[in-house]
């Protein structure tokens, strides 16, 4: 017999309500997955130079066209507010002072993972395509690869394509400027 356990589901206005009232401290690396507060995995070194060499890549061929967003929060419904490792967003003067990215400004997020592809392909990439994240990367550091997963539908992203080394990807918001599996990880 399985015994049902009541949860208690935060929003997203109460997640900011706890963050700025200090409950959280720098050091709790921690974010809102459907109504959930999860704790984040620690940054290792080969995740940190996957992440800085993206941010770099992206800084310099996409200068003007979009905004990077590193390890920031973006706003996908009232329930989930993740923080990707890198997201495109539109430019904007305020730089999003005045909230967070939501869904629709959104060109691309990038998930780089050594330890967490599993959890990204299961519960971060199927919550962006119900958000209607129109692209998502995710890095597989350890086996030398990325996943292009493009038109997100409820049930998923219906074109997924994998990129190893010696080949390109390009972000379909900006089709005529690539970067090669070899740049991403270096």
């Amino acid at each position: 017999m399985s015994v049902q356990l009541l949860r208690r589901l935060f929003t997203v206005r109460e997640y900011q309500q706890m963050v700025e009232a200090g409950i959280f401290t720098d050091e709790d690396r921690v974010e809102l997955i459907k109504g959930e507060i999860v704790k984040m995995s620690p940054i290792g070194r080969r995740h940190a130079a996957c992440v800085g060499r993206l941010n770099r890549l992206f800084t310099l061929r996409l200068a003007g066209e979009a905004l990077v967003w590193p390890q920031n929060p973006v706003e996908l419904d009232d329930y989930s507010q993740p923080q990707p490792d890198l997201t495109l967003l539109q430019p904007r003067e305020d730089f999003y002072e005045s909230g967070h990215p939501k869904p629709g400004d959104i060109f691309l997020i990038v998930e780089v993972a050594d330890t967490t592809v599993e959890a990204d392909r299961q519960v971060k990439i199927p919550l962006y395509a119900s958000a209607g994240i129109p692209e998502v990367w995710l890095v597989d550091i350890n086996e030398g690869c990325m996943e292009v997963h493009r038109h997100p539908s409820g049930e998923g992203y219906g074109e997924v394509l994998k990129c190893r080394r010696g080949e390109s990807a390009v972000v379909g918001a900006f089709a005529d400027v690539s970067f090669t599996m070899n740049e991403v990880l270096g």
